[in-house]
C-alpha cells in the first residue's frame, strides 16, 4: 500500500507541474527579445528628441509617449509574462487597466505642465522694463 501511495503522490507531483492554469515563464529567448525591444524603445525617442528630427514638441512628446505606452506593454508581456491563457485572462484585464491608467497619469501630467508653463512663466525682459 506504501508503494501505491508513493506512484500516486509522484503521479500527482508530476501533473502539477503540467498544470494548465500555472503562470507561464519565460525562456531566455522571450527576454532576449523583451531586452532588445526594450533597448529599441528607449534608443528610437532618445534619438528623435536629441537629433531634433520632429521639430514640433507637442508631436514629439506624442511621439514618446508612444514608445513609452508600447515598452509598458512589452514589460507587462515578456517580463511579467501576461497573455490571454494565463491566469483566466485576467493579466489581460490588469494589461488593459494599466494602459488605461498610464494613458491617463501621462496625458494629466503634460496637461499640468503645459498650463504651468503657460500660466506662470514670467514676463519676457522687454515687458518687465516697461513696467512701473
Amino acid at each position: 500500500m506504501t508503494a501505491h501511495a508513493d506512484t500516486h503522490h509522484t503521479d500527482s507531483h508530476s501533473d502539477s507541474h503540467h498544470h494548465h492554469d500555472a503562470p507561464a515563464h519565460g525562456s531566455r529567448r522571450d527576454y532576449m527579445i523583451g531586452f532588445v525591444l526594450s533597448v529599441i524603445l528607449t534608443a528610437i525617442p532618445f534619438w528623435l528628441v536629441m537629433t531634433g528630427v520632429i521639430s514640433n514638441k507637442q508631436v514629439a512628446a506624442f511621439v514618446v509617449m508612444g514608445f513609452a505606452l508600447a515598452q509598458i506593454v512589452v514589460h507587462m508581456v515578456y517580463f511579467l509574462h501576461m497573455n490571454s491563457k494565463s491566469e483566466g485572462g485576467w493579466t489581460i484585464m490588469a494589461l488593459i487597466f494599466t494602459i488605461v491608467v498610464i494613458v491617463i497619469a501621462l496625458s494629466g501630467s503634460l496637461w499640468v505642465m503645459f498650463h504651468l508653463t503657460n500660466n506662470m512663466m514670467p514676463m519676457s525682459i522687454d515687458a518687465m522694463k516697461q513696467m512701473p
